[in-house]
């Protein structure tokens, strides 16, 4: 029955297919993502994807990097038999980065105020050839006029706990150029190979000389990688060595520095030294600065005495080295008592305002401390939109003082980012800041959990579009979301599971635990003990009778997932491109099922009527261990095409403060450990 299911579906997808294109059999289906301030379809030209072979720049202005199908193209010297013309000009009257793009019947002309603006107007043209590709049509006949809302749109880049092969760092830097992203904020840690302070540096880290290169590839493609080195708190991959235990704020905690230690900055410059010789065409340098108290060491100096004086040091540090310090703007506003306001958007503008003024007087009084090279970057995962949000962002400008936005794509989600990838969050910080004429917004992609890269690609979509147009309707977004990852013919919002599969994976998360958390089981004293109970045999169904609600869900959950394995399987078929990316999906959807199965398996031993089907139950639960063997194998094996799995043998863990699930093993075993306790049970309940 699940195998003919998976046939309708990819029958019904094939008719999809087919059914995308006009009945006029002409003009097929185009998507530009991130949307155009203005497209218009006119026709069908003459123009095959395969025969667009030559190009001519007026005055002689060479052309920008192209990757996948304008890669060959060629310079030809007579502009009329060109197949592409392009000139750049700051007279035209197009915003910046902006481009006309005009397929016409015979010819396509870009026109463009800049080189960037040029460079985007070729991704665009690449996109509608791969779309006339795929449905073997001819180009459009189409206009477009195109230009960002904001200025500077970065992701992050968290390599903390793990690190992808280099290899596939090319390749996103080539999608992220796909999509118009023109930043990334690397936070590099232990990641990067310092020559300066070498203890610091794990086994794996990447060389200066292998992130320069990244960075120059990067450039070509409009892409500007700064890095992020965490300084003050966020310190434990340094100060967990001996080596630097003495310039910890607490002896007893790897957190911290002391800022009132000369060598702390001896040690913080020494890094920053290295991480901008390592992306040589950053224009920033992220100084970290968030979630850290400092004690002050009976100096008398407040926290927020500590923390101004801290950065005031190294920005000025910053600044000689030709960079803009950006800090994560959280401890002033705490240390002020106006932080919470933030993330309540119940509070009016009348209670915000009365809290403000309450205790503005605490930031007045140090006004003349913050750095005014320094971008204070307000980073809100969940709540942008709160009216104390807005008034944090508007105290920095009112005072003479840069600010920047920060959103997620990721936070603390184990195994794959929820929540609709967190597009209602990311489309509020954009059109904020787009409203407030700020020059940027950063999509933080925190490696805390660790979910596969591959996961983010939606959220990572979302942000370029909302930050390159504003607002969008979601569902057609997700559906442009698939039709450019994908293929055209996988638009339809029949053929989504992504959102399905996130609310499988929430439940999923402490599953098969009583109430832990699963990333609190390492620092439990008997973690076994946090697995849920098994059946009492001398009491059958009373635990069936308990875990009513669990087994309901557990059964839902099964036939979702069935509904999401036949939906990938479809996807696949279909899909012209990113099919790693299904893969990654589809591993993520195995594993989920193994708890609804393990589940359901323990339901049927506490239902059994005799002693036979009781034997038969425990031996399918003790065959459970085979199966998650085999899951997680799958999922190794996947995850490893493009992820290095495990740390160096010689890796120092941390003292985990925040409980970061990557952080917990030199394993793989942090992301299943759970499971392997479940498994554990079984082991020891049924010997």
């Amino acid at each position: 029955m699940k195998y003919l299911k998976g046939v309708l579906i990819i029958v019904f997808c094939s008719i999809l297919f087919q059914s995308c294109i006009p009945d006029d059999g002409q003009i097929g289906v185009f998507t530009v993502l991130p949307f155009p301030d203005y497209f218009e379809i006119k026709g069908v030209s003459e123009l095959k994807v395969d025969e667009i072979k030559t190009y001519f720049g007026i005055e002689g202005i060479e052309i920008p990097v192209r990757d996948g199908l304008l890669k060959n193209i060629t310079p030809i010297s007579t502009q009329e038999q060109a197949d592409i013309v392009y000139s750049i000009s700051e007279t035209y009257e197009i915003g910046s980065n902006g481009y006309k793009l005009e397929i016409s019947k015979n010819q396509i002309n870009i026109k463009s105020r800049d080189t960037a603006g040029l460079f985007y107007a070729l991704i665009s043209l690449q996109q509608i050839m791969e779309d006339a590709l795929d449905q073997k049509k001819n180009l459009p006949i189409c206009n477009i006029t195109d230009a960002p809302k904001l200025s500077y749109r970065a992701i992050h880049l968290d390599v903390k706990h793990h690190r992808e092969k280099l290899d596939y760092y090319y390749h996103l830097i080539r999608k992220l150029s796909n999509y118009k992203i023109n930043g990334i904020i690397v936070e590099m840690e232990d990641k990067l190979g310092y020559e300066l302070q070498p203890i610091v540096a794990s086994e794996d880290a990447i060389s200066i000389e292998d992130w320069q290169k990244l960075s120059e590839y990067a450039k070509d493609r409009f892409i500007e990688i700064s890095p992020l080195i965490q300084g003050l708190g966020h310190a434990s991959f340094i100060l967990k060595h001996d080596e630097y235990k003495k310039l910890r704020d607490d002896p007893e905690s790897d957190w911290a520095f002391n800022p009132l230690d000369p060598e702390t900055y001896k040690v913080q410059f020494d890094l920053y030294s290295d991480a901008i010789k390592a992306t040589p065409h950053g224009k920033y340098l992220h100084v970290g600065g968030d979630e850290v108290h400092t004690t002050g060491r009976n100096s008398g100096k407040s926290p927020l005495e500590l923390q101004l004086s801290w950065l005031r040091k190294v920005c000025k540090f910053a600044e000689e080295q030709g960079r803009i310090p950006i800090f994560w703007d959280d401890m002033p506003l705490k240390q002020a008592d106006v932080y919470s306001p933030m993330y309540n958007t119940e509070l009016g503008k009348e209670e915000v305002d009365r809290i403000w003024k309450q205790n503005e007087h605490k930031l007045i009084t140090f006004l003349d401390s913050f750095p005014k090279n320094c971008i204070y970057m307000r980073w809100n995962y969940d709540t942008p939109e709160a009216i104390g949000n807005k008034k944090a962002m508007a105290w920095f400008m009112e005072h003479g003082l840069q600010v920047m936005g920060a959103t997620a794509g990721q936070t603390r989600w184990v195994l794959m980012p929820q929540n609709e990838s967190n597009m209602g969050n990311i489309e509020n910080f954009a059109i904020n800041s787009i409203d407030e004429k700020l020059d940027g917004l950063l999509l933080t992609l925190w490696d805390d959990d660790s979910p596969h890269f591959e996961l983010y690609n939606r959220g990572i979509v979302s942000f370029a579009q909302y930050t390159w147009v504003g607002k969008t309707d979601r569902e057609k977004l997700k559906s442009a979301y698939r039709h450019r990852e994908f293929s055209y013919a996988v638009s339809d919002s029949s053929i989504a599971f992504i959102d399905s599969l996130e609310h499988l994976v929430a439940f999923w998360n402490n599953q098969l635990l009583k109430e832990d958390r699963r990333n609190r089981l390492k620092f439990k004293s008997n973690p076994i003990d946090a697995v849920i109970d098994f059946p009492d045999l001398n009491n059958k169904g009373e635990w069936s009778k308990k875990n009513t609600e669990l087994l309901s869900q557990a059964a839902k959950n099964v036939e979702i997932g069935n509904e999401i394995a036949t939906k990938i399987i479809a996807i696949q078929s279909l899909s012209r491109r990113n099919k790693y990316t299904l893969d990654v999906y589809g591993a993520v959807n195995r594993l989920v099922q193994f708890s609804n199965k393990a589940i359901l398996e323990l339901e049927i031993l506490d239902k059994s009527q005799n002693k036979d089907e009781e034997l038969t139950a425990i031996e399918n639960v003790r065959k459970l261990k085979n199966e998650f063997k085999l899951i997680r194998d799958n999922l190794e094996k996947i995850y490893s095409e493009t992820r290095i799995l495990t740390k160096p043998e010689n890796y120092i863990l941390d003292q985990d403060h925040h409980k970061h699930l990557a952080n917990q093993t030199k394993s793989f075993d942090w992301q299943l450990y759970a499971e392997m306790l479940f498994i554990e049970k079984i082991e020891q309940v049924f010997k």
